[in-house]
Order: C-alpha cells, then sequence, then structure tokens
C-alpha cells in the first residue's frame, strides 16, 4: 500500500502500479536489507523460481556453469 502510494523507494514510486507477488517477513529492518541485497544480485530465473516456489529449480540455478 505504501508503494502505491508513492511513499518508500524513489524508484517504486516513479513506476507504478505495483504488484506484490512474493514476500517475506524479518525480526528487523537490516535482516530485511540484506535480504535485499542478495536478491538484487540474483538472475531473472532465479527471482522468478523463488517467487513461484520451485525449490529445486533454485538450486539448479545457484550452480555455477563451467
Amino acid at each position: 500500500m505504501e508503494h502505491q502510494a508513492g511513499l518508500g523507494g524513489k524508484f517504486t514510486s516513479t513506476h507504478l502500479p505495483v504488484k506484490l507477488v512474493y514476500k517475506e517477513e524479518y525480526s528487523s529492518i537490516e535482516q530485511a536489507f540484506a535480504r535485499e541485497r542478495q536478491l538484487h544480485g540474483w538472475s531473472r530465473a532465479k527471482k522468478e523460481a523463488l517467487i513461484k516456489g520451485e525449490f529445486e529449480s533454485l538450486i539448479q540455478l545457484s550452480k555455477k556453469k563451467p
């Protein structure tokens, strides 16, 4: 709701509408930001597998390619 109202991040407020497709909850803002930084480094395929709950695919996508 905050993103839809234009609150929060600059990028999100300029790229509306926002549709929530995945969420995780953390006990501290530091943990949440650390997870967000981690996800920003992931490939699109890996993020889509996470959203779909395809955890076996996440394992395959995490392996380094020769």
